[in-house]
């Protein structure tokens, strides 16, 4: 298990981590979204030990992962700004990780790299910016980790590049048990992938629950009624409204709460128009980050 006590990171005055605190359980996919210069990738090197907090607590197992070697062979990590050996091909890189890894399987690695159709002995600055992303990718996958770490995971992915990294990592969580921590901008891909989401805002932790739970625990409600009525009403009826917008006749309100509640409720109001709605995580995430102050207006 990793778990994270009050973990706080600063960069000349910038709190890059503040404060954070949480449990990513074993045989999990967590993801982590946010907004630009939220944290995220901060979080990932100190949890992987590329950098040291300034305080707090980053557990591995019970175990501190800064200048823990016993601890960093069990992990991989993908950084967002990919590195390679200059002039080093995947056939290079192969034995390097091997030398380092004792739990590196070179027939996955060969294995994978087939499956991506790449080029083992060419120099891998002369791949594109996603084929080196699949490199770097299968190597990590080839350590077999308990844990593996991605930032930017899908960056300069095709969708069916995409899709292929996003069923590796699934099969791999599943066969081993093993943990994955995925960062993206891409909530459409943490929806289909990951088990546990992260929201992190100006270096904190904003929310973190199952993704199901996510996107069930907010609902959008639009409503019309044969009489006016406002945030005041609804809220005096018992109805934790979170967001509240009327378009003529219609009211929008992003509700939570127990839904058959908040029905059986709205529709003794004898409305013209009720309907419930799921939220995707776009329309979740955009309204944490409204209620935090993160939007842009414009014209």
């Amino acid at each position: 298990m990793i778990t994270t006590n009050k973990l706080c990171k600063t960069f000349s005055g910038f709190k890059a981590l503040e404060s954070i605190t949480c449990n990513i359980p074993d045989g999990s996919i967590y993801g982590m979204v946010g907004s630009n210069g939220a944290g995220k990738s901060t979080f990932l090197r100190v949890i992987t030990g590329v950098y040291q907090q300034d305080s707090g607590t980053a557990l591995i197992d019970g175990k501190p992962v800064w200048e823990n070697p016993q601890v960093k062979r069990r992990i991989a990590y993908v950084p967002d700004e990919l590195y390679f050996l200059t002039g080093s091909s995947i056939n290079r890189m192969e034995k390097m990780y091997k030398s380092l890894y004792s739990t590196f399987d070179v027939d996955k690695c060969r294995r994978l790299t087939k499956l991506f159709e790449l080029d083992p002995k060419k120099p891998l600055n002369t791949f594109s910016k996603g084929m080196r992303r699949q490199a770097a990718t299968l190597l990590a996958l080839s350590i077999q980790p308990d844990y593996i770490f991605f930032d930017e995971t899908f960056d300069g992915l095709d969708p069916v590049m995409r899709n292929l990294v996003k069923k590796l990592i699934c099969d791999d969580v599943m066969e081993r048990n093993a943990t994955a921590v995925i960062t993206s901008h891409s909530l459409r891909e943490l929806e289909d992938t990951c088990d546990q989401l992260a929201l992190l805002h100006k270096g904190g932790l904003v929310l973190q629950n199952d993704v199901e739970n996510l996107k069930t625990e907010q609902y959008k409600i639009q409503a019309a009624f044969p009489l006016q009525y406002e945030k005041s009403d609804f809220v005096a009826m018992g109805i934790d409204v979170q967001r509240f917008t009327r378009q003529g006749s219609v009211i929008n309100m992003i509700v939570k709460g127990d839904r058959e509640s908040a029905h059986a409720k709205l529709h003794s109001l004898n409305p013209v128009l009720l309907e419930i709605l799921p939220l995707s995580l776009e329309e979740v995430f955009t309204f944490e980050m409204d209620a935090l102050g993160y939007t842009f207006d414009y014209e």
